[in-house]
C-alpha cells in the first residue's frame, strides 16, 4: 500500500518539477468597486512567438456542463510591458489572439463580472470576493504546464485573502502560486473578513472559512464536527495527502458543493447551524436543488460529502478526467463510482464520526432507494449512459427527465451500497468497500486514472469472487437491483407499512405536479406510466375545473379529497387557450416501500455486520 503510494506521488510530482523552470505566468487581482461586482485583471504572459493564443476554460471540473465563462469578460486589451499596444482579435468563443510584435511577455488587462452566487461560478460584492479560477484566468493554449501566480490586491476594509494554493515565498499573505494551470484552476480562492476557523489533524492544518456568520451561525461548533469527519476519513484511507485544507462556507442563503483538490466551496444557510432536529442528510445529490429547510445535518452531510472527494475524484479519478481539456466536454462512463460511491460515503462518515446515528443513516440510504425505485427513468437510462451523458442531461432537467434518466449520484449510491454488501459477504466480513476504496486508490490515483474496467478488477480482486456479471447488470443494464443480499447480511428490511405515525398527503395518486402560475393552475410535471400520463394530460396544460366546477391552485388538493381511488373525474384544462376535457382514472397512492429497518429477528451475527458497517462503538 505505501509502495503503490510513494509510486503515485512520484508521478504526480514529475510535471511540477519540470514547471519550475519556466516562466511563471503572472496575474494581479484588484477590485477597484466591488459593489459593481467586478473583478479587474492584469496577466503578464511569456511570449516566444510572434502570435500567442490565450484560452479561458468552458467549464470546471467537477460541475459536468459548459458554462461559457468567457461570457462575463469585457475591455480586454493587449500591451507590450512597457504599455504599448497590441493587436488582437478574437479567433473563438473563449480565445484571444495576441500578436506579441516580438516582445517577451504580453501584458493583458480585462474586467470580470462575477455575480453567480453558485459553486461553479464567481462572486464579488462589497463586503467578499469568492472567485473559482476558471472563469477569471486566460491561459496560453497548449501550454498550461507552465507556474502560475496570482496576487491579489484588496479593497482597504478586506483584511485578509485565503486560498488552497501555496503562498509565495515572499510573505505576502494574498499571493499565491500553483505549479501549473490545472492546480490554479483547482484552487478557489476568498477575499475578505470572514470568521477563519483553524483546526489540525494528523499534523496538517485545516481553515474553515465561514462568511456570514453573522451572530448565528455557531463557528467553533461547526469546526469542532468538521474536524471528527476529517478524522474518521483519514482512518479510512490512511493518508492526508496535502499540507492545507480549506473548507470555504458561504453562508449566502443558497446551496451545493463542488470539489477542489485541497479545498471545497460550499454554498449553505446561516441558520442551518444549531438545529439538529432533523438528522438526515438534505439530498442525495448535493449538487441538486435544497429539498428541505436548512439543518444541521443537511450541512454536515453536504461537508463529508465534499470532503470525500478529495480522495474520490480529486485524486483517484476515471482516465478520462486528466490531462484536463478546459474547452470541450469531457465523457466518462465512471461517475457512477466518482459522484455515486461518494454519495454513499457521505452520510457512512457521518455515522462513523459519531455525527450521526444507525437510524439516521438507515433513513439516508433508505430515500436514496425510494428516489431511484420511483423513478421511471431506471428503466429507461442506464447507469453508465446517465454518466457518459451527464454534459446533456443531468445538469439539464425538464419535466421529462424523471421519465427518461437516472441520477448516477442516486442510482451509484445505491449500487455502491450493494456491491459493499456483497463483498462483505463473500469474504465472511474480512474485507469490505472500504478496502476496494483503498486498492484502487494505491494503484490508480498517479497522472493515468482508473478505466471502468480497473475498477471493477480492483473489486473482483478484493471480494474473491467474479462480479463481472453483477457488474454488467448494475451499470449497463435497466435490470432492477436485487436488494435480498444486502438485507440478509445487515439484518435489514424494507418496513411493512413505510407511512405508518403519519398521515398521507392524499388518498391516491395522479401522478402529475402543479405549480400556481399568477393565480393559475398549471401542470408542471407528469411521471410515465402514471394515471394523469395515461389519461392524455400534458405539461403546461392550465387546470380550470375538476367535475365542471372552477378549480384555483389553492383549492385543488382539498378538491381532489372528496374522491376515493378508483374514482373517475373530469378535468377541464386549456391548452394553448383551446378547451378540453380529460377523463382521469384515480388510482390509489403508493405507498412508499422503500424505508429500511433492522429486522426485528435478527440474529446476533447480523446485528453484529451491522454496527461493524456503521463502526458503532
Amino acid at each position: 500500500m505505501k509502495t503503490y503510494t510513494i509510486l503515485a506521488a512520484s508521478v504526480l510530482l514529475a510535471v511540477p518539477l519540470f514547471a519550475q523552470n519556466q516562466e511563471p505566468i503572472r496575474y494581479s487581482v484588484r477590485f477597484a468597486a466591488p459593489q459593481t461586482h467586478y473583478l479587474e485583471v492584469e496577466a503578464s504572459i511569456p511570449a516566444a512567438k510572434p502570435a500567442l493564443e490565450l484560452m479561458m476554460p468552458v467549464w470546471t471540473p467537477g460541475s459536468y456542463l459548459v458554462r461559457e465563462y468567457s461570457r462575463n469578460v469585457e475591455s480586454f486589451r493587449a500591451s507590450t510591458p512597457d504599455g504599448k499596444p497590441l493587436v488582437w482579435r478574437k479567433t473563438r468563443k473563449n480565445r484571444w489572439l495576441v500578436e506579441t510584435g516580438g516582445a517577451a511577455r504580453v501584458t493583458l488587462n480585462y474586467r470580470v463580472y462575477a455575480h453567480e452566487n453558485t459553486v461553479q461560478g464567481n462572486w464579488v460584492e462589497a463586503d467578499f470576493a469568492m472567485l473559482n479560477c476558471a472563469p477569471n484566468f486566460m491561459t496560453p493554449a497548449g501550454d498550461s504546464q507552465r507556474p502560475h501566480e496570482v496576487r491579489l490586491i484588496l479593497p482597504p476594509a478586506w483584511k485578509r485573502s485565503i486560498s488552497g494554493m501555496k503562498n509565495a515565498p515572499d510573505g505576502d499573505g494574498n499571493h499565491y502560486t500553483a505549479a501549473d494551470y490545472d492546480e490554479l484552476v483547482d484552487a478557489p480562492i476568498y477575499a475578505g473578513n470572514a470568521a477563519i476557523h483553524e483546526f489540525e489533524v494528523a499534523g496538517k492544518k485545516h481553515f474553515l472559512v465561514n462568511e456570514g456568520e453573522s451572530g448565528v451561525w455557531d463557528g467553533p461548533a461547526s469546526a469542532r464536527d468538521v474536524a471528527k469527519i476529517v478524522e474518521a476519513c483519514s482512518r479510512m484511507w490512511g493518508t492526508l495527502p496535502y499540507e492545507k485544507y480549506v473548507f470555504f462556507n458561504m453562508l449566502i442563503e443558497s446551496g451545493g458543493g463542488l470539489e477542489h483538490r485541497n479545498s471545497v466551496w460550499m454554498n449553505a444557510s446561516r441558520w442551518a447551524y444549531g438545529n439538529s432536529s432533523d438528522p438526515a442528510p438534505e439530498s442525495a445529490d448535493p449538487s441538486g436543488p435544497r429539498t428541505r429547510r436548512p439543518s444541521r445535518a443537511g450541512w454536515l452531510g453536504l461537508v463529508s460529502h465534499e470532503y470525500f472527494h478529495l480522495w474520490n475524484v480529486k485524486r483517484l479519478r476515471p482516465a478520462e478526467l486528466g490531462p484536463f481539456d478546459y474547452e470541450n466536454e469531457v465523457y466518462t462512463e465512471n461517475l457512477w463510482v466518482a459522484e455515486g460511491f461518494t454519495s454513499y460515503y457521505g452520510p457512512l462518515m457521518l455515522c462513523r464520526a459519531g455525527l450521526s446515528s444507525q437510524e439516521a443513516f438507515l433513513r439516508a440510504i433508505s430515500g436514496s432507494i425510494s428516489q431511484m425505485q420511483t423513478t421511471p427513468g431506471r428503466l429507461v437510462q442506464p447507469l453508465a449512459s446517465a454518466s457518459f451523458d451527464a454534459w446533456i442531461k443531468h445538469y439539464r432537467p425538464n419535466e421529462n427527465t424523471p421519465n427518461t434518466a437516472i441520477s448516477y449520484y442516486t442510482k451509484g449510491e445505491v449500487v455502491a451500497f450493494l456491491l459493499d454488501a456483497r463483498i462483505r459477504r463473500a469474504t465472511g466480513g474480512a474485507r469490505s468497500l472500504d478496502d476496494v476504496m483503498r486498492l484502487a486508490y494505491a494503484r490508480y490515483s498517479g497522472a493515468r486514472g482508473y478505466t471502468s474496467d480497473d475498477f471493477k478488477r480492483a473489486a473482483a480482486e478484493v471480494a474473491g469472487i467474479d462480479l463481472g456479471e453483477w457488474f454488467h447488470r448494475a451499470v449497463e443494464t435497466t435490470e432492477e437491483l436485487d436488494y435480498a443480499e444486502a438485507l440478509d447480511w445487515f439484518g435489514l428490511r424494507f418496513r411493512a407499512d413505510s407511512a405508518r405515525g403519519r398521515e398521507p398527503q392524499s388518498r391516491f395518486y395522479t401522478g402529475l405536479t402543479t405549480r400556481s402560475d399568477a393565480g393559475r393552475l398549471v401542470v408542471s410535471a407528469v411521471r410515465r406510466g402514471s394515471p394523469a400520463h395515461d389519461a392524455g394530460i400534458n405539461v403546461e396544460d392550465e387546470i380550470l375545473a375538476l367535475n365542471d366546477f372552477r378549480v384555483r391552485p389553492e383549492q385543488w388538493p382539498l378538491r381532489l379529497d372528496a374522491y376515493k381511488p378508483g374514482d373517475t373525474v373530469s378535468v377541464l384544462v386549456a391548452r394553448r387557450d383551446q378547451l378540453r376535457k380529460i377523463a382521469l382514472r384515480l388510482a390509489e397512492e403508493p405507498r412508499p416501500a422503500w424505508s429500511l429497518e433492522p429486522k426485528p429477528d435478527a440474529t446476533e451475527e447480523q446485528k453484529t455486520h451491522l454496527k461493524t458497517w456503521l463502526e458503532i462503538r
